[in-house]
């Protein structure tokens, strides 16, 4: 039997927390253990929390505190949950701004209720979900956006192995691990191994971390595919 999933709510609407209790259902293995219904409230809930919470489900659209500050204090946290973003918006320049705060992945909200259970346990269990309706759109707009630089910034690669560098520059392409294998030629335990060594030598979180800094350091040239 699969651990209980502790996931907070946040989001302004009650109808939709109640659509989101309804499918993350306990006889399913996750437990509400707080809602909210603005980003000025979770850092309070997750200190009286003392069980931990596994994962937090935000909206992007909130009343008070804009989604970014508060994904980006919940992440900023000593024992910080990972976050999940649920948005009806398909809006590029939201969700790329998501990965900034450090989201650890976004769905759309028109998305099924499978997706849905998949996307907050995966998020959970330290993994990532990018919405595949978005995703391509998403790194365009990090492409777009990447610096002007005949270079990479100076040190960005540094502490990365020739084949370590390879894999990154395919995690911002955003490749799977078996995709990833498929390029190199390696077993995916392999390409595992080589994100895991990645995410510790840049002091990464995770994948959306790593698509970021990629970008940001111009590792990845902006027309490459």
């Amino acid at each position: 039997m699969e651990p209980m999933v502790r996931v907070v709510l946040v989001d302004d609407q009650e109808l939709v927390r109640s659509g989101l209790r309804r499918i993350l259902r306990r006889r399913d293995g996750f437990e509400i253990v707080a809602e909210c219904a603005d980003g000025n409230e979770v850092p309070g809930v997750l200190d009286d929390l003392v069980d931990g919470v596994d994962v937090v489900v935000m909206d992007l659209r909130m009343r008070t505190v804009d989604w970014i500050t508060a994904t980006r204090e919940v992440v900023a946290r000593d024992d910080g949950p990972p976050v999940l973003v649920l948005t009806t918006f398909d809006d590029d320049e939201m969700l790329s701004g998501a990965l900034r705060a450090g989201a650890a992945g976004f769905l759309l909200k028109d998305s099924s209720a499978d997706d849905l259970i998949r996307a907050v346990r995966t998020v959970a269990e330290g993994g990532n979900w990018l919405d595949p309706s978005v995703t391509g759109r998403v790194l365009n707009r990090f492409r777009s956006m990447a610096p002007a630089r005949e270079h990479p910034a100076a040190g960005a690669a540094d502490p990365l192995t020739a084949r370590e560098l390879e894999v990154l520059r395919r995690i911002a392409l955003g490749r799977s691990n078996g995709e990833i294998a498929g390029d190199l030629v390696i077993s995916e335990l392999t390409v595992k191994s080589h994100v895991g060594r990645i995410f510790t030598k840049l002091g990464l979180r995770d994948r959306p971390a790593a698509i970021v800094y990629a970008y940001d350091n111009g590792l990845v040239a902006p027309h490459v595919s």
